[in-house]
């Protein structure tokens, strides 16, 4: 009994020895797919050479896994996409790509110039759109010794009506309307008259007063500025869907002191007639880095006037008092008439502060105040992406984010305005940004390798491996790049990340609106 204990014991032991060595050449080939990005680079240089369509009948594939097999939209055909081989000694990956035909049981190799760079284990589907597509998202890549991995997050379509391969540069904005009925469930398509906006995402939109027609600002896209180059642009147009008889679109040219250009921003419907916008970011961007101001001023657009003007805080009543002296505010309109003069003639003030977090990092935030000069109030910080509404003449504010580096803080604190007074913000929940964790990737690995090493099955200790590069830790954030379909006239966005994406692609039957 206590021989076969012993063996088990040994048998446990080198069960997590060999976990443990996986885990660590995991995590090395983490750290080299910078090199595998070299070698993808050079097979991609390989097949940019190629300038023309080159299809030969042709024995059946080599041997492979991990690839795709489609059937063609419109033809009797199977389509073969990709995929891997190991030898024993050495990985093989593929991006060749093969056409077989059902009712002749033959082979056509098809060899088109720029395609999608080797890989196995990705996702295609076939849709029946312009003649046909096969679209392809994602996949592996691996070194010839099968010990660094590069993992894809492309999106290629191969277009078969021309056979021409195209890298989607996972973005596509839309503009079209869509309306939903309350009455029957159903989606309906709209298709307006008149100059609609361009495709984008992350326009805000609100109801007229008379409810007859929605009011679509701002927004964001991405433009080419040469090729293999895009960079965003910050929309700051505004446009009325309209229904008379028929859908129109007509642009608007309001007056008064317009917000500087921004995304992020929310947009509330307030009193009288009125929408709230409150913060935002306006994103610079260069080809190498992006650099963004945070916003935490408020703009009130007068739907009926047309006309923008700041939202300006009066302050306590005895600020107000104090600031007015001497002076004979007949009615509460006229009392508003002339804050907003005021706001449109005095020039913006602009704060810099400067945050140390508990872990060292400087946060350096620029708030760019409105013709305002009370002195500081309780007030949410500068944010992008909060949520925002109104209820019963007070707007509230909730959460958000900004962004400091590459460190991202992510709010929870909670705001409220009384738009009627407009004298200060209520804080409702505090939070103090300095105090989010913030994961580095080498903080979670350390915490696991001061874990007590497995000893080996012989009860001796391991030879431990010199892993001081592990140490080289960056901060830990996964941006990913979205699909956004804009639904403007149920105030319906929708923005699908990579995987949901992929789930849409491969079930594009449940996508119908």
């Amino acid at each position: 009994m206590g021989k076969k204990g012993k063996k088990e014991k040994k048998g446990k032991g080198a069960d997590k020895t060999a976990a443990k060595m996986e885990k660590k050449v995991s995590k090395r080939s983490k750290r080299e797919e910078e090199d595998l990005e070299a070698l993808i680079a050079e097979f991609q240089n390989l097949d940019a050479k190629k300038t023309q369509i080159v299809e030969t009948t042709c024995p059946p594939p080599a041997p492979r896994l991990n690839a795709t097999l489609s059937a063609h939209p419109e033809k009797d055909e199977l389509i073969l996409f990709g995929g891997e081989f190991f030898n024993g000694k050495k990985t093989y990956l593929y991006n060749d790509l093969f056409f077989y035909n059902i009712k002749k049981n033959s082979w056509v190799k098809s060899d088109i110039p720029n395609p999608p760079p080797p890989r196995c284990s990705h996702q295609a589907v076939v849709v029946p759109q312009g003649g046909g597509q096969l679209w392809v998202f994602g996949g592996e890549f691996a070194s010839p010794n099968g010990e660094q991995f590069y993992h894809y997050k492309d999106l290629w379509v191969l277009h078969l009506a021309t056979h021409t391969w195209e890298n989607i540069k996972d973005f596509i904005y839309y503009n079209d309307v869509h309306a939903f009925s309350l009455d029957t469930f159903s989606w309906s398509r709209l298709t307006p008259s008149g100059s609609a906006p361009s495709p984008r995402s992350a326009c805000q939109m609100t109801a007229t007063p008379d409810g007859a027609g929605v009011i679509i600002y701002g927004g964001y896209s991405k433009v080419r500025v040469k090729k293999d180059v895009e960079k965003g642009s910050i929309h700051s147009d505004m446009f009325l869907l309209k229904r008379d008889e028929k859908w129109s679109w007509s642009r608007l040219s309001p007056s008064g002191s317009k917000p500087p250009p921004r995304s992020g921003f929310s947009l509330a419907v307030g009193p009288a007639g009125r929408a709230v916008l409150f913060g935002g970011v306006c994103d610079e961007e260069e080809e190498e880095s992006l650099e963004g101001d945070f916003y935490n001023d408020l703009y009130l657009y007068d739907t009926v006037k047309n006309r923008w003007f700041p939202g300006l805080l009066r302050g306590t009543k005895s600020e107000k008092k104090k600031r007015r002296r001497g002076k004979k505010v007949e009615d509460e309109g006229a009392e508003r008439k002339d804050e907003e003069e005021e706001a449109a003639a005095r020039g913006p003030t602009e704060v810099i502060k400067e945050v140390v977090t508990e872990d060292g990092t400087v946060m350096t935030i620029k708030e760019v105040i409105p013709g305002s000069a009370s002195a500081p109030t309780p007030e949410p910080c500068p944010r992008s992406s909060a949520m925002a509404t109104v209820r019963q003449g007070k707007l509230y504010l909730y959460g958000g984010m900004f962004e400091v580096g590459d460190r991202q803080f992510t709010l929870s604190d909670f705001y409220c305005l009384d738009l009627h007074k407009m004298d200060q913000w209520e804080v409702l929940v505090e939070m103090d940004p300095k105090t989010q964790e913030w994961l580095e990737e080498s903080e979670s690995e350390d915490e696991e390798e001061e874990e007590e090493e497995p000893r080996g099955a012989e009860g001796e200790e391991e030879e431990e491996e010199d892993d001081s590069e592990d140490d080289e830790g960056k901060g830990l954030l996964s941006i990913f790049d979205v699909f956004c379909n804009k639904c403007f006239l149920c105030c319906l966005e929708i923005t699908f990340d990579e995987s949901v994406t992929l789930f849409l692609l491969l079930f594009p039957v449940l996508h119908t609106f």
